[in-house]
């Protein structure tokens, strides 16, 4: 992979963070917001620190050889504690039991996260590996406890949470049954990049050599992954606001025939529908300057309109 098939993602993830940040002052005390703030961020992180030329920056300011390696993997344990943490929290339930699953995975995962440096500290890995450590190491005492310990934690989050949407997709409906089946997808390759991996360091262990699974065929499943999964937990949040904002410029649009209509019945003088609308207003501010122009018009005409022909023209346009 590129450097920028990383840097994209991740300025990408860094603006949606950085767009959720005013809800996350508002609601700091609402655990799912926090969860929300906290995946992205660290997708964002994850995808940042991953990058070939930001390992080899890391590796020189510490002075440690492959130091990155536990980095990114602590950073991407985190992320798949973030998934199983949110899943609980959004799918709600007695808050006791929330909270109690909850706290079980985080600590679990403080675990397997305080665990990865230590088998880095009491390994040997001199030689310093941008692309291949998981497999050049996949033998080596702690450092091979190490990869096993991040893949393992890693391959429990996407069973757990691609089983945990499965079912509760198929008992919602909506953004949030898209946001499910997006989610699906995303853990689905998650699945698949740990698998992949797996195979990889199993592979050295029986001597044989499949390191192109670790170095070309997973990277670039879980980039996608990452980035499918936290579209998947924003969709039902952002889809609501997507969908009213479409609504209200559909019918902002289809309100303009009437209104230059009725408009032109005053010689397109009436100052009802010149008001100054700034050029950034959004659909629902131009729909209400809209309507209420509108309404004017009709209740100017109102003396010359005839109710019999109203009523009839209403009969006949659902016929029609």
């Amino acid at each position: 992979m590129r450097s920028t098939d990383y840097y994209l993602p991740a300025a990408a993830l860094t603006i949606a963070f950085a767009a959720k940040l005013p809800s996350l002052r508002h609601n700091w005390r609402d655990p799912l917001v926090r969860c929300v703030c906290f995946l992205v961020f660290t997708a964002a992180i994850c995808f940042f620190f991953a990058a070939p030329p930001t390992i080899t920056a890391v590796n020189r300011i510490t002075g440690v050889p492959n130091f990155s390696g536990p980095l990114v993997y602590v950073i991407m344990g985190s992320f798949s504690c973030a998934c199983l943490v949110l899943v609980v929290n959004w799918r709600g339930g007695p808050e006791d039991r929330v909270r109690r699953s909850s706290r079980t995975w985080l600590a679990l995962y403080a675990v397997v996260i305080t665990a990865l440096p230590v088998l880095f500290a009491l390994g040997d890995a001199p030689e310093e590996r941008l692309r291949d450590l998981d497999t050049y190491y996949a033998t080596t005492p702690y450092i091979r406890e190490m990869i096993i310990t991040y893949l393992g934690a890693h391959l429990v989050s996407a069973v757990v949470t691609t089983s945990m949407c499965l079912r509760w997709a198929r008992a919602v409906t909506g953004w949030l049954r898209a946001g499910l089946i997006v989610l699906v997808a995303g853990f689905g390759l998650n699945l698949a990049f740990a698998v992949t991996k797996l195979s990889a360091v199993v592979a050295r262990w029986t001597g044989r050599d499949w390191d192109h699974l670790s170095t070309t065929v997973a990277p670039p499943i879980v980039a996608l992954g990452g980035f499918v999964v936290t579209c998947g937990f924003l969709l039902p949040l952002v889809g609501p606001r997507l969908g009213a904002l479409a609504g209200g410029w559909t019918t902002y649009l289809r309100l303009g025939r009437l209104w230059k209509l009725l408009n032109s019945t005053r010689g397109g003088t009436d100052t009802a529908f010149h008001s100054a609308i700034p050029w950034w207003a959004d659909a629902d501010m131009r729909l209400t300057v809209r309507e209420t122009g509108i309404h004017d018009a009709l209740l100017r005409l109102h003396p010359r309109l005839d109710d019999g022909v109203r009523r009839r023209a209403l009969d006949a346009a659902p016929a029609a």
